[in-house]
């Protein structure tokens, strides 16, 4: 059996006074999740804006000097990350936040193993927000992690939502999804639950959100956020009735926590109940043949 017990965040976003309490802060997280017996530790979409923090209350209440101060933090960030990963023997998906690539701007989560840095995904379909305020675009393609816990795929936030993305990456061998979110209603955090679940229905696979809880006034792109941590599998023989592993609280900050067996994934898939990710190649075949039947008219 190949067991990796996983930690999703629901994660506050805090003001930081200087480098050093960010620092103590998230390395408290990783602690925690490190007693726990975590393997693999998944912080959330735009937790790096906390960053912004560092720049004082003028700088993180205006949108674009926000994102300049993450980027100036931004490789600190990352090796204060790849440490702590290497220190405590973890996994961790570091919190996903502004990147330079060239001249643009990316949303990009960085995957940090026991050995240092693995690599990194960045979002690739953009919220409205992102693409009409922010002016954050899109990366290009995706990454299958091959790793020593099981092979990884990242579909970021709204990324989840959209099942194409997902299935090349399983195709490609993914077993674990990880959707880190950020979002700031109730009804966005149910999109991309549900879009968890259902990546995690029609793959067979593992699904992770970890997403960004509570407020954070002094940001206006981060200010309002809501949801609950959570791990989704198949709803089938093997794992829970309703395919869910593990969710936490509502808006409710902390670790939620648990282990899969991997070995149940393959399983799933070649011997399920059901066998959706074999037979996801006749969709096609029957959605090219769509016939059109008119009511006819009622009889007077």
């Amino acid at each position: 059996m190949r067991h990796v017990t996983i930690a999703a965040a629901a994660y506050p976003l805090d003001w930081a006074e200087d480098w050093a309490a960010y620092e103590a802060k998230t390395r408290a997280w990783v602690q925690m999740a490190a007693l726990k017996k975590a393997d693999l530790l998944v912080f959330p979409e735009y937790a790096a804006m906390e960053l912004a923090s560092l720049g004082g209350a003028e700088v993180a209440a205006d949108l674009t000097r926000a994102v300049t101060e993450v980027l100036y933090h931004r490789a600190a960030m990352e090796r204060h990350f790849e440490g702590l990963a290497i220190e405590f023997g973890l996994y961790i998906l570091a919190p996903s936040g502004p990147a330079q690539d060239g001249y643009d701007l990316r949303n990009r989560a960085v995957l940090f193993g026991p050995a240092g840095r693995i690599g990194h995904q960045d979002k690739a379909i953009m919220t409205r927000f992102e693409r009409e305020d922010w002016t954050i675009g899109p990366g290009r393609g995706l990454t299958l992690f091959d790793t020593g816990i099981g092979k990884i795929g990242i579909v970021i936030c709204y990324d989840s939502e959209f099942p194409l993305l997902s299935r090349a990456l399983c195709e490609a061998g993914a077993e674990i999804l990880l959707a880190p979110s950020c979002t700031d209603a109730a009804s966005g955090y149910n999109r991309v639950r549900i879009g968890a679940q259902a990546r995690a229905l029609e793959n067979q696979c593992v699904t992770v959100q970890a997403p960004v809880v509570g407020l954070a006034p002094w940001c206006p792109a981060v200010d309002e956020n809501h949801g609950a941590a959570g791990i989704y599998g198949p709803p089938d023989a093997g794992w829970p009735e309703d395919g869910v592993i593990a969710r936490g609280g509502y808006d409710e900050p902390g670790w939620v926590v648990a282990t899969v067996d991997l070995d149940q994934v393959t399983h799933s898939r070649r011997d399920g109940s059901v066998l959706l990710f074999q037979h996801w190649s006749e969709q096609p075949l029957q959605a090219v043949q769509i016939r059109t039947v008119a009511e006819s008219p009622r009889k007077s």
